[in-house]
């Protein structure tokens, strides 16, 4: 039963285009009379006010971009015997912030004198095996093995000193009180020690960062972010600051079919308090497409178009006593899809659109070379 009225569906569009000549003229799209269109089964949509725009306020998060944290943390297990500072204060780059009392630290630095010493040590009797090897007082073998043992001792004492200086303790120095210092400018956001704890080596003792810019970190439903573009203006609704998006996510939260926007915030960032909730409104940034059922876009050689009902007096006019209608070409950007509609631009509010029947505008469109 489907074959056959698939069958009848291709005879009447033969006849309509064998029998009943469309009127149109070039660049002018097509030009129907009132029974071709009925034929055809063509109905048209007319485009909505209220589908042009939409606008969007989302919750934001506020963050400190991850490039301007740090922490401080103990090089080595030990007792905290002073806290300089506390949250919300601004320090400096090298400012003490902390004394940190380790029997550990004596330990490493007891191991690192002694294996410069060594060093020391093993390159003096380089020195004399090499001035006794040039008067062949000994041998090759044992001017090799003085190298060799000269070469090892150094390296171990390059490598007790390169750890202590990560662990923030100063060569050549011995002492069990160690000065915690603040490796950035910024402000202690947290402080997860208390004087007088004991902590194990490489606990956290603050955490600090750079509080501007502050980055707003947004959930925007799908179809919102498909909209927007890297640049678009974001407006802080209380206090009034703008941002700009500087990354717009590649994946969907599966529990709330959201994607994760982040801005960024320069001027007025002080304002903010890293953790703070706030409304912001992504109307200014957001172009919204005006939604259509799929079956109204076709494809033109390359170009994705719709054909769109003039109301020219032309389209209006009597051709053998029948109405006409004039239908033009209008090339679209397709903006995204969902279920059987898309969301797409090029056409504007009160312009009526054809919904169904476009396949059949399209081949009477190529049949007149309109590809």
């Amino acid at each position: 039963m489907k074959s056959d009225a698939m069958l009848n569906r291709l005879k009447i569009l033969a006849l309509l285009l064998v029998g009943m000549p469309v009127l149109a003229g070039a660049g002018q799209g097509l030009l129907l009379q009132d029974s071709q269109v009925q034929a055809l089964g063509i109905e048209t949509q007319q485009i909505a006010q209220a589908q042009a725009r939409v606008a969007q306020r989302l919750a934001a998060r506020v963050s400190v971009p991850l490039a301007q944290l740090r922490l401080l943390a103990a090089p080595a297990e030990g007792l905290i015997e002073m806290l300089a500072v506390s949250p919300g204060d601004s320090v400096k780059r090298g400012q003490v912030l902390a004394h940190l009392r380790s029997a550990k630290v004596l330990e490493l630095q007891a191991a690192e004198l002694t294996t410069a010493s060594q060093a020391a040590l093993e390159q003096e009797n380089l020195r004399r095996d090499e001035l006794l090897f040039a008067e062949g007082l000994i041998a090759e073998a044992r001017l090799k093995a003085t190298r060799n043992a000269a070469r090892q001792a150094s390296t171990l004492a390059n490598e007790r000193r390169l750890g202590l200086a990560m662990a923030g303790i100063t060569p050549g120095k011995m002492g069990s009180v160690l000065a915690l210092t603040a490796p950035i400018d910024g402000t202690i956001l947290e402080q997860t020690a208390q004087l007088g704890e004991r902590v194990e080596a490489a606990a956290t003792i603050y955490r600090i960062g750079k509080l501007s810019p502050l980055w707003l970190e947004i959930q925007a439903p799908l179809d919102v972010a498909t909209s927007l573009k890297i640049g678009d203006p974001v407006s802080v609704l209380a206090p009034a600051l703008s941002g700009r998006l500087i990354a717009i996510g590649r994946s969907v939260d599966p529990a709330s079919q959201t994607v994760l926007l982040r801005a960024a915030v320069r001027e007025g960032a002080a304002q903010l308090t890293p953790g703070q909730v706030l409304e912001v409104d992504l109307a200014a940034a957001q172009t919204v497409g005006v939604k259509l059922p799929a079956s109204a876009v076709v494809r033109v050689g390359k170009d994705a178009v719709v054909f769109v009902q003039a109301v020219s007096a032309e389209a209006n006019a009597e051709k053998n006593g029948n109405p006409a209608r004039q239908y033009e070409v209008r090339p679209v950007k397709l903006l995204g899809q969902g279920g059987q509609d898309v969301s797409l631009s090029g056409v504007q509010p009160g312009e009526a659109v054809v919904i169904k029947g476009a396949s059949s505008l399209k081949g009477m469109l190529q049949s007149q070379g309109g590809e």
